[in-house]
Formats: structure tokens, sequence, C-alpha cells
């Protein structure tokens, strides 16, 4: 604990940290909600947003491979089969 001087006075009670940095762990745990507040604001609406994650979150994860280490050749791999799969799809709503 660092003692401070307040007016001349010294206050051994009250604790002063005068270097940058203490409000860092507070507004990065404010990250995450900042982001989702970006994300929502193109919508209008919650309801508008909902119904648009659903039908992209079913589409991104049809597309997008998972996270584990792949080869090139896997990578091609599974997206010719997302694109014979979403031309099927699309063949049978046309």
């Amino acid at each position: 604990m660092v003692a401070t001087l307040t007016h001349g006075r010294r206050h051994p009670q009250l604790f002063h940290a005068p270097h940058k940095g203490l409000n860092n762990r507070a507004e990065n745990s404010h990250l995450p909600f900042r982001k989702r507040e970006r994300t929502r604001q193109g919508f209008r609406s919650i309801g508008s947003l909902q119904y648009f994650v659903s039908i992209f979150s079913a589409v991104r994860n049809l597309f997008v491979p998972s996270q584990a280490n792949r080869s090139a050749e896997q990578l091609r791999n599974h997206r010719r089969q997302t694109m014979a799969e979403w031309e099927a799809v699309s063949a049978r709503l046309a």
C-alpha cells in the first residue's frame, strides 16, 4: 500500500496507484458485449436480427470447416462437397 499526500498531509489509509492501465481489466471485460452491440446496429429490430442469424448460422455451419488442423486437400474436398450440397438444395427450391 502506498501512502498518499493530499494537500500536504499524509493519508496512509488511502491507496493510490498512479500508473495507467488500471481500468483495462474492466474495459476488456466489456468487449464481447460491445461486439454484440456493433453487430446489432445494422438491424432495425431484434426480431429481424434473430431471423437473419437463424438462417445465416445454418449456412455458415455448412460452408465454414471446423478449426481442426486440416491439409489444403481436405479443405478443397470440404469445399467441393459443400458446393455440391448447396447446389442440390438450391435446385430443389428453384
